[in-house]
């Protein structure tokens, strides 16, 4: 299974296509939407690595954007002992969720691909149900 460790929002990630995962809110970017990640720290699967000096030249990975939202709420509380001073504090962290697609290596070949979900439709109906 390939691999790669992609950098975003100050923070480095190790990614498999067919991923869902949690990152840093990225501005101007919608929701549906198709982002590359150029960025690649390093690459490989279980024969080969290929490691950048910083990132890998030439190497990508496609992701879509699943959605944008907030995080639950952080509280920061101070309190100071035996002088009545307190403070209360808080926000809601805003983050992208993403799905990883393909990741392509330095000369451009694909390593790994997402499969892609097929929805069943309606009209399949089990055989057991047919025989009724």
């Amino acid at each position: 299974m390939s691999y790669a460790v992609i950098q975003t929002g100050g923070k480095q990630y190790k990614v498999k296509s067919g991923q869902i995962l949690k990152i840093e809110k990225l501005p101007g970017v919608k929701a549906d939407a198709k982002i590359e990640f150029k960025e690649i720290l390093a690459y490989g699967d279980n024969k080969l690595i290929e490691i950048g000096e910083p990132i890998v030249q030439g190497a990508k990975v496609e992701a879509n954007v699943l959605k944008n939202s907030k995080n639950r709420t952080i509280l920061i509380f101070k309190k100071r002992r035996r002088q009545n001073s307190r403070r209360k504090n808080g926000h809601r962290q805003e983050y992208s969720m993403i799905k990883i697609n393909k990741i392509f290596s330095k000369d451009g070949k694909i390593l790994s691909e997402a499969e892609k979900i097929s929805k069943p439709s309606k009209k399949e109906v089990p055989e057991k149900e047919k025989s009724k």
